[in-house]
């Protein structure tokens, strides 16, 4: 059996690494935070006390009885598949929450490496995973990556209204991907769905107030 001391030790050095990468998403506004990942990581090093727990006390009872203390904590990782699922959002051409699922399951690992008193390999894997989620930031905030907007207008009918249109994206580097057509029967107006992209955040401002200084668009809508 694990003495108990070395129970409290695990447990509060499971609370210590959840809460230290918990702050870090807490500082920017994610949903799984400080609270969310002390309790994440606590509950990974419980189970896998238990687990280990578990397989010398069925030692104890008799020796020919065998069992893998590996099996419950493999189906903890699994939970902790459906509780990080839950912070994934979809919005428009953007999926958010991607980063904190991640690190909501690295979170869980290091808790079972902590519970089965891998100290030096959870510590080294708590400060991979802060040195990633604070200075990979940094450096993606420097790489221009493609956005996907969906830019909506509505015009007259016209036979050189598309061509209009591309030209001006064209001039802002921002590149046409698929284009869908509706026709308003009451009205006689095309709406255009364009699905673009561009490297330069900034264009897409630069496009929306040139698109609303021409004449012949009756509305403009730019999401994603």
């Amino acid at each position: 059996m694990i003495p108990f001391e070395e129970i409290i030790i695990r447990l509060v050095l499971g609370a210590v690494i959840g809460g230290i990468i918990g702050f870090e998403r807490e500082l920017h506004g994610r949903s799984a935070g400080f609270r969310t990942q002390i309790l994440v990581c606590i509950a990974a090093v419980l189970i896998m006390i238990v687990s280990e727990n578990y397989y010398y006390h069925i030692h104890n009872i008799d020796d020919a009885l065998r069992i893998d203390p590996a099996r419950i904590s493999a189906g903890a990782l699994i939970g902790i598949g459906f509780l990080g699922s839950g912070v994934i959002i979809k919005s428009g051409f953007a999926v958010r929450g991607l980063t904190t699922a991640a690190s909501i399951w690295i979170v869980s690992a290091i808790g079972l490496a902590i519970g089965g008193g891998l100290y030096l390999e959870g510590i080294l894997t708590a400060s991979l995973t802060v040195l990633t989620l604070i200075v990979l930031r940094l450096l993606e905030r420097r790489i221009k990556t493609v956005g996907y907007k969906r830019v909506i207008i509505s015009t007259p009918s016209g036979r050189d209204v598309e061509e209009t249109l591309g030209s001006v994206f064209a001039g802002h580097d921002i590149r046409i991907h698929s284009t869908n057509y509706e026709k308003n029967h009451a009205s006689n107006d095309i709406t255009y769905d364009f699905t673009v992209s561009t490297r330069d955040n900034e264009s897409v401002s630069r496009l929306f107030h040139e698109l609303k200084s021409l004449d012949f668009i009756r509305s403009l809508r730019i999401v994603g």
